[in-house]
């Protein structure tokens, strides 16, 4: 959260895209086609979060959706172009504000660091 609000002024006041929405979209530029439940998954947010994200991302063109398959019960979530548009500009902020946070750290702590959360995160 801390590495996310540094840059989120700056997303927000020129695509007027929340948090929660660039995590989503974030997810689905690393991760073609997954569902609402499997974004809710990969972001750790609750799962109504997604899905007003995904509505707004939706309605702005920003994501698209599609039935997968014949199952009218699941579909699958990708970025529109407009919406990798804004992704490309993003995420290069995003990874240079992480590499700023990280090189406080010495190797050792990163590594360290990485063990630590991991671990906390592992299920």
């Amino acid at each position: 959260n801390t590495v996310s609000q540094a840059i989120a002024d700056d997303y927000q006041r020129r695509y007027d895209l929340s948090v929660t929405e660039w995590r989503v979209m974030a997810v689905l530029a690393r991760f073609h086609g997954l569902s609402a439940r499997e974004v809710a998954e990969r972001t750790a947010m609750d799962k109504v979060a997604v899905s007003r994200a995904l509505a707004r991302l939706v309605e702005a063109g920003r994501v698209h959706r599609e039935t997968h398959g014949g199952d009218k019960r699941r579909s699958v979530l990708s970025l529109t172009e407009a919406g990798w548009l804004i992704h490309d500009d993003v995420a290069p902020m995003a990874r240079a504000r992480e590499r700023e946070v990280l090189a406080k750290l010495d190797a050792e702590e990163q590594h360290w660091l990485t063990r630590i959360l991991d671990k906390l995160l592992a299920r």
